[in-house]
């Protein structure tokens, strides 16, 4: 109990220090320096992020004009650009199509331009998709390939935040809707230490145990005593709702509505056939493999793991035998904490940090969950790498913006024709 509110009173001092200043001041993006042009230390701000293959592009320019006003940003290292401008009004923002790499293309030729109204909010963030020239200029067996890497590295950071809610539903029958908003946590969590130039490690280590101290918390102030009260399943769950509103609008009011990247300073890339990904990528790639078989050999090998699986088999019949359900059911907690956190993390490395990226994703999760069967970790593993790389293989022949829509097709799927999904056991009814 020390320990957890040690860590909750350094989180609390924490987020004290980092909004001390408003919100908006700190969702605004870095203005491009110009010369000439106006009042360049303007909070208004038109900015966005190219990227293709979920990659990065440098250098890459964009003009906004608008109200006799001219500006160009150009993309960071990060992929991000930003231009200051006057004022609120009418501006309008245009792709430098003949700035981009060679073999890139936007997937809408005929519209590169964005009509952008400041106003109501001061900064407006504008997207370019691009990526269908990298498609083109190489076989479909290499387009495929790459989509699949794409899809098993998302796969695998999924996996970590579903295994947290398998193990919670296997323990507690409860499925978890503020699971997003855990996930969420420990993305902001990280952004703000590696924003205060903490060391990568030491930040991971601290927001892990951060989101360890949540999960701990969430059940011991919340859902622990809705047990011992006898409270439904059905209203733990709007309880669950509840506490992901509260929780994600909070992360609104003082982390701001824009999109934040984590500055890792690790720039270098790697070549797998014919894909090229950045060196976070593998990094990621490398702790979610490790973490996933270090969960395994808890479940399998220790015997709070054995009592954990025997609790989410039949927690009657576990009490019965002498094992303490409710420091099982903390003990779960705490551990989707850490875990869920450690995806948002890598989360926020592979998209950016925003207020509802938990959110986003929840549906994501439980197709995951439900695909490998309700109460099975390793089954959420499984539902996980298959919703991850069906996603990412969909962006083929589907618009991408529309690849979490198939997460919904697999899980309508699945209710229909297996519901116990993949690992599942058929259950009697009646």
């Amino acid at each position: 109990m020390a320990l957890v509110v040690s860590l909750l009173a350094s989180a609390i001092a924490v987020l004290s220090l980092l909004f001390a200043t408003p919100a908006s001041a700190q969702t605004t993006p870095a203005p491009t320096p110009s010369a000439g042009t106006g009042d360049v230390s303007s909070t208004y701000a038109v900015g966005g992020i190219i990227r293709a293959e979920d990659e990065p592009l440098v250098g890459v320019e964009v003009s906004v004009e608008g109200s006799g006003f001219s500006e160009i940003g150009t993309t960071g290292a990060d992929g991000r650009w930003s231009v200051a401008v006057p004022g609120p009004g009418a501006y309008t923002a245009t792709l430098q199509v003949d700035t981009l790499p060679e073999g890139v293309a936007p997937r809408d030729p005929d519209n590169v331009t964005r009509d952008v109204t400041i106003g109501t909010t001061n900064t407006v963030n504008v997207l370019f998709p691009t990526g269908e020239g990298t498609a083109a200029s190489g076989s479909i067996w290499d387009t495929i390939f790459t989509r699949f890497f794409y899809g098993l590295n998302f796969g695998l950071l999924l996996a970590l935040a579903a295994i947290g809610i398998s193990l919670i539903f296997g323990t507690t029958g409860v499925n978890n809707f503020a699971h997003g908003e855990m996930l969420t946590f420990g993305a902001i969590i990280f952004y703000i230490f590696t924003a205060m130039g903490w060391n990568l490690i030491l930040a991971l280590l601290i927001t892990v145990a951060l989101s360890v101290a949540l999960g701990y918390t969430q059940d011991a102030v919340l859902f622990k005593p809705l047990r011992r009260r006898g409270v439904g399943l059905v209203q733990v769950l709007i309880v669950t709702i509840g506490l992901s509103i509260v929780l994600r609008y909070g992360y609104l009011f003082f982390f701001g509505g824009g999109t934040q990247n984590i500055a890792t300073g690790i720039a270098d890339t790697v070549t797998i056939g014919p894909v090229t990904v950045t060196l976070t990528s593998i990094i990621s790639m490398g702790v979610s493999v490790v973490m996933l078989a270090a969960v395994a050999y808890f479940l399998t090998r220790t015997r709070i793991g054995k009592a954990t699986r025997a609790v989410s088999d039949n927690a009657s019949l576990a009490s019965a035998s002498g094992i303490n359900v409710d420091r099982v059911i903390r003990i779960v907690w705490m551990m989707a904490g850490g875990l869920t956190g450690l995806s948002g993390v890598l989360y926020g490395l592979y998209r950016g940090v925003t207020w509802d990226m938990g959110f986003a994703i929840l549906l994501l999760l439980f197709a995951a969950v439900t695909l490998g069967g309700l109460g099975s970790a390793f089954g959420a593993l499984v539902g996980s790498l298959i919703i991850g790389i069906i996603t990412e293989l969909s962006t083929i022949v589907i618009p991408p913006d529309l690849r979490y829509a198939v997460a919904l097709i697999v899980l309508i799927g699945v209710l229909l024709f297996r519901p116990q999904g993949v690992l599942g056991r058929k259950e009697r009814i009646g």
